[in-house]
């Protein structure tokens, strides 16, 4: 026997032995590192401050609010939060952090018993110490939350998967009921995380258990059913999809003018995101690349994709359903991201959530390889020390450069980390709930940002040029000003927030510029100046004068 397999026996002995401390080890190491890395503030991405803002309406104009601009379980969750203690972020924040560490528990309970303990060791190791999960374990996105609920679908099919094929559908009806719960639950907590139901059917049917996949659609279909009933008794609204997909379907996500995608555009979206996130997102998600580096050679990111792809067949190809389903589930998620997402958006978010399955695929493949031609053992345990090593680096990094941060966030300074165009825009914001009248209504630019950062205050949101002109690409003067007036918009907020948030050039996001400028060149008197915040990227007040 060789000394690297040796090296692997003996590192499966040690895991069984120990795998009591193993199953709490890495929830604390996931949970001292989230704490030192605690971010109290909020990004400048929006989506986080518009999740806080959601569940603040959800309390306060139930039930004539509703979010529908995509997947709704998450802000129903901070306002079951809210209602229950209060307008309290940092509540929200400590509760995201421990459903983040649960989802590492599950995930580890979810795996334990279906993969080698060398391939889950240092999966479960990237899930504990990765930078940039950390990062989300304590901001009020979707992440920590969705990650928790995939955790824990993973651990019932898991559990599942083991029940005898044999076993009287009276046995198993409760646990069809678990299913089908789970996947509404999942699917209404990301949008695209409906695709969890054609994962778990297309799974059956591979292995040809006809009964099995009928059963499953049986199960979803009556709770998603309840659901829907539920939802449309009290609010009657759009369903959760219809926010966002025609959105999508844009060949620009911002300017309907620009008309829907086609065949190609898709292909070439699918190929750039391909791209972006294997060979660059995620070897920077890693540790491997710097965030300024260019994606990796296309030989490289194939390479990446047949030792992926092969770990998944091995999934697929064994018997047992839990290893099919976390593979094909995750394989949708990111087929169908890469296909409908624009390119420009370049989010490692959106492959962070399919990660920890990817490398399950990606280290299983390395590790089967191994243990059938020995001279390729001593270079997985190289990957392996090479990956954990940059993992743990990239952290300590920035945990070193964010701690300051947080200690000024606790401490109540609630602008720290922000560059200078960002303070400016928030104290701006804050300005406009204290001096300005309650009946006031101003357009932001980041209209969740200003509500959190205000205290409160109810913003009017602009995302992107209202009544655009097709001639000069700016607002048309007279229907911007209709449209503002019909919405009883008083006021506008007109920051100077830079395009490239890392450098101060000039280059600013314009959309709130490429509205007010025509307004003011051709009716100068219906604008005025109220107020300046900061000298170096102000942020200015202006007042409407219909």
């Amino acid at each position: 026997m060789s000394s690297s397999l040796t090296l692997f026996v003996r590192l499966e002995t040690y895991a069984l032995k120990h795998r009591k401390k193993l199953l709490f080890a890495f929830p604390l190491i996931t949970l001292l590192l989230a704490l030192a890395n605690f971010n109290a503030g909020f990004s400048d991405a929006n989506d986080d401050s518009a999740y806080v803002e959601a569940a603040w309406k959800y309390v306060h104009e139930f039930p004539h609010y509703q979010y529908t601009f995509n997947a709704p379980l998450y802000p129903m969750f901070l306002a079951l939060l809210c209602k229950g203690f209060g307008f309290k972020i940092l509540l929200f924040k400590i509760i995201n952090v421990l459903l983040y560490t649960f989802s590492v528990l599950l995930f580890w309970k979810a795996f334990e018993h279906n993969i080698s303990y060398s391939v889950l060791i240092p999966v479960t190791l990237f899930l504990s110490v990765n930078h940039l999960l950390l990062y989300y374990a304590s901001m009020t996105f979707t992440e920590a939350f969705y990650l928790f609920m995939q955790s824990l679908l993973f651990y019932f099919v898991s559990v599942f998967s083991s029940i005898p094929a044999d076993t009287p559908f009276k046995k198993k009806a409760g646990y069809w009921a678990i299913a089908g719960i789970l996947m509404v639950l999942i699917s209404i907590t990301k949008n695209i995380a409906i695709l969890a139901l054609p994962a778990f059917i297309l799974i059956f049917l591979l292995k040809k258990q006809w009964k099995n996949a009928a059963w499953g659609l049986i199960s979803f279909s009556i709770f998603r059913g309840l659901y829907e009933l539920l939802i449309h008794s009290i609010w009657e609204g759009k369903n959760q999809f219809s926010g966002q997909i025609h959105l999508f379907m844009r060949k620009d996500y911002y300017d309907a003018t620009k008309g829907a995608e086609d065949f190609s555009g898709y292909l070439g979206r699918f190929v750039v995101n391909t791209q972006l996130y294997l060979g660059k997102c995620a070897p920077q998600i890693m540790g491997f690349l710097r965030e300024d580096a260019p994606a990796i050679k296309p030989f490289s990111i194939f390479i990446i994709i047949a030792l992926i792809g092969f770990g998944g067949y091995l999934f697929i190809k064994n018997k047992n359903v839990f290893y099919g389903f976390s593979f094909i589930y995750t394989i949708l998620i990111l087929l169908f991201s890469f296909v409908i997402l624009q390119t420009r958006w370049e989010q490692p978010r959106i492959i962070l959530i399919g990660m920890p399955v990817l490398l399950i695929a990606f280290f299983y493949t390395l590790y089967t390889i191994s243990l059938n031609y020995p001279f390729v053992q001593p270079a997985y345990i190289i990957i392996l020390v090479i990956s954990c090593g940059s993992l743990i680096k990239s952290t300590y990094t920035r945990t070193q450069t964010h701690y300051p941060i947080a200690k000024q966030h606790l401490k109540g300074n609630v602008f720290a980390g922000f560059t200078p165009d960002w303070v400016n825009f928030l104290k701006g914001s804050r300005w406009c709930n204290d001096s300005l009248p309650s009946t006031a209504l101003v357009a932001s630019r980041k209209a969740p940002m200003s509500f959190v950062y205000s205290g409160g205050k109810k913003f009017f949101p602009v995302y992107s040029v209202i009544k655009r002109d097709s001639l000069t690409n700016e607002a048309n003067p007279d229907s911007a000003l209709a449209f503002l007036q019909k919405n009883k918009v008083t006021h506008i907020l007109l920051a100077q927030l830079r395009l490239n948030p890392k450098i101060s050039n000039g280059q600013i996001i314009g959309t709130m510029h490429d509205i007010v400028r025509p307004i003011l060149n051709k009716y100068p008197q219906k604008l005025t100046l109220v107020h300046t915040e900061g000298t170096t990227e102000p942020c200015h007040i202006i007042r409407l004068n219909y």
